[in-house]
């Protein structure tokens, strides 16, 4: 049976309980981060850390552990539930108080939830996907306007990936007057020649982990990255397209709108920077 930590404690996961009053549950008043785990280790760990201290402080919410103590919850988990590949999902919730209420809880009062738990997901790294790449679709982008929070409102992005397999591809992307914002659960990219385009961050977009590292293996690796808004149809044209995320690393994207890219094969920019990252990832994990 899987062990989870929620508020201190390691427990299996039948016996984890959060309160019905808690406010990720009544308000969606929570945030969190997934780290991936390849080969015991974690992959980009700081990046996700200093991502979740800034979601928190955009909430006004607390922060209820240090970081060392969050990284040592990370490595006991992956060592009580013998993950070799696979996710540590974290989420950090307002607390819950004595009943519902849309006024913040006073936090000298409501302690926050704290609740982390393992998904095994063997050979990420060699998901069969990437050597046939993805196709996805085009929808409206009907989120709320602060994406650069990685909050626990996932509704729509869950909708979106809905929408996805009742088309019969893999996932979306979403569209704001006229552009791409990103993918459902992902940074969206393409590629014209040796130019990789992607969308400039701002409050439209998260603020990828794996997007930084890649944007910066891309420039060491001589290629030409720049950060502006592309259209659906500036995408159908390009000569390849991939998303990124931390636990698809690089995704070739082979087909958008049913308008197949180049040969309607992963292109060698994101064949590239697919092995790049796995490599680097590798050997800076923790």
């Amino acid at each position: 049976m899987r062990t989870v930590y929620l508020n201190g404690e390691y427990l299996p996961e039948t016996e984890a309980k959060v309160s019905i009053f808690d406010r990720a549950f009544l308000m969606a008043d929570g945030v969190y981060e997934v780290t991936s785990v390849l080969g015991g280790k974690l992959i980009d760990f700081d990046g996700h850390i200093a991502r979740l201290e800034r979601s928190l402080r955009e909430l006004d919410m607390e922060k209820p552990a240090a970081f060392d103590d969050l990284l040592a919850i990370h490595r006991e988990l992956v060592r009580r539930n013998g993950i070799d590949d696979g996710l540590v999902y974290l989420q950090i919730t307002r607390g819950a108080a004595a009943d519902r209420d849309f006024v913040f809880p006073d936090p000298e009062q409501v302690e926050p939830t704290l609740v982390l738990f393992t998904q095994s997901k063997p050979g990420p790294a060699d998901n069969p996907a990437a050597e046939k790449g993805i196709k996805v679709i085009s929808i409206d982008d009907l989120r709320w306007a602060r994406r650069d929070i990685k909050t626990v409102q996932l509704l729509y992005p869950s909708m979106g990936k809905m929408m996805a397999r009742r088309a019969g591809v893999d996932d979306a992307w979403l569209v704001e007057d006229g552009h791409v914002t990103e993918g459902t659960s992902n940074n969206a990219y393409i590629v014209t020649g040796n130019r990789i385009v992607t969308r400039q961050l701002s409050s439209d977009i998260l603020s990828g982990i794996t997007r930084a590292a890649v944007l910066r293996l891309a420039r060491e690796a001589q290629m030409e990255v720049e950060e502006r808004p592309f259209t659906i149809a500036e995408a159908q044209a390009a000569d390849e397209a991939f998303i990124t995320s931390a636990s698809a690393f690089v995704m070739p994207v082979v087909e958008i709108d049913g308008a197949r890219l180049g040969h309607g094969t992963p292109g060698p920019v994101a064949r590239r920077l697919r092995d790049i990252y796995l490599d680097e990832s590798r050997k800076a994990a923790i």
